[in-house]
């Protein structure tokens, strides 16, 4: 495990790092039965449903009536960083550029799912900032009638630059990719430098406005145990003065990342490991299609969520659809069923045509992914591939 060195300039607490019995592939120390507990079941229903009042076109309504209001699209597939929970240590097969969809196909994607009920459209990657004309073409979705929040999720490495853009563009919602507060383990996590980087970025961020309820900014951390799970209440910390949500993502299997039970911790754990040090937490409201848990120290400027899609899965509300850069429609992250929606429009397809595979694909989305020893055995892409 890297150890506590190199703090941020903001002070942040010092606090205990617990014991564990044996070494992770990381080189952190595990507890033998760390993360043990009752799995989710497939058909578990989580935590709510769609509300029924949603304005929605049938078409993007499935057999279960949730109604999807949110399209993530994938820019690329390429990375600056290379994320242990992310992408293979081998790497992936490197596309060409001809094998991601053009703007003008992203753009005729995202004017095809607005008019038919979407309003939030999120840019993903890989990393989008490295695909040159990222700026131009969250400036083209943004200026889709219809669009009321235009988002994106980035490790911020080649944020701070394109961010006056960003927000001319358009820019609602900013989510920023963080796992830990350490210049070493962020080199061990990504294996990669550039924890400067991403820091200086999200004080620009704050300094341009984002941090607030209308242009939300997001730190979202995965945490491993015997990685970065000693520093969730130095994360927490962190939003005593800064108005961020810090949001702790439960590790999840994908294709090449070696997940291991072991390693991830449950969100009733981490959220006990904050209250141990912050005290009790206050739970604020959320909306059924949630993917986070919110809640907030009394008194602190920020917020805490967590994604806990493992243990408490939230599949009975979700109200997302993917596309990959490749082009490929994706109705679960989980679901290894996929439509290529790149091939359909360069071989000529109408929007009708596009109507109906994508109609299809909605129906046939199933109540809820499957259990974690499951999906750990299920071919999948890799998550850098997909986009999260």
């Amino acid at each position: 495990m890297g150890s506590r060195k190199g703090r941020p300039s903001y002070a942040l607490p010092s606090f205990s790092v617990g014991h564990g019995w044996h070494r992770n592939r990381f080189g952190g120390v595990v507890s033998a039965d760390a993360g043990r507990r009752d799995h989710p079941r497939p058909g578990d229903r989580g935590r709510g449903s769609v509300p029924a009042e949603a304005a929605m076109s049938a078409l993007l309504t499935d057999r279960f009536e949730r109604r999807h209001t949110y399209l993530r699209i994938g820019l690329t597939e390429r990375c600056n960083l290379r994320c242990v929970y992310c992408m293979p240590a081998a790497g992936i097969p490197v596309q060409p550029k001809s094998a991601y969809l053009t703007a003008d196909e992203i753009e005729r994607l995202a004017r095809l799912f607005v008019a038919e009920g979407v309003t939030k459209v999120r840019l993903t990657g890989g990393e989008p900032l490295v695909r040159k004309d990222a700026v131009a073409i969250a400036a083209r979705i943004g200026a889709v009638p219809g669009v009321e929040a235009l988002a994106l999720t980035t490790n911020a490495l080649l944020l701070e630059g394109r961010l006056p853009a960003l927000k001319a563009a358009g820019l609602t919602h900013l989510n920023i990719s963080l796992d830990t507060l350490y210049p070493d383990r962020f080199r061990t996590l990504t294996r990669r430098d550039g924890l400067h980087q991403v820091l200086s970025a999200i004080e620009a961020a704050l300094t341009l406005g984002y941090g607030t309820p209308e242009r939300p900014l997001k730190i979202n951390a995965v945490v491993l145990r015997g990685v970065n799970d000693d520093e969730l209440a130095d994360f927490v910390a962190w939003t005593r003065e800064v108005p961020l949500e810090v949001r702790f993502i439960e590790y999840m299997p994908f294709d090449g990342n070696g997940w291991a039970d072991g390693e991830l911790v449950p969100l009733a754990e981490m959220r006990a490991s904050i209250e141990a040090v912050h005290g009790p937490l206050k739970a604020l409201p959320g909306q059924p299609e949630d993917t986070a848990t919110i809640f907030r120290v009394p008194g602190f400027a920020g917020t805490v969520g967590f994604i806990a899609s493992m243990t408490v899965p939230f599949c009975a509300g979700c109200n997302r659809l993917r596309i990959t850069a490749d082009g490929s429609f994706k109705v679960c992250l989980f679901g290894p069923t996929e439509i290529s929606l790149r091939d359909q429009m360069r071989e000529g397809a109408s929007d009708d045509d596009l109507h109906r595979l994508i109609g299809g694909a909605v129906r046939g989305k199933k109540a809820a992914h499957a259990g974690m020893d499951v999906l750990a055995a299920t071919k999948n892409r890799p998550m850098i591939t997909i986009g999260g």
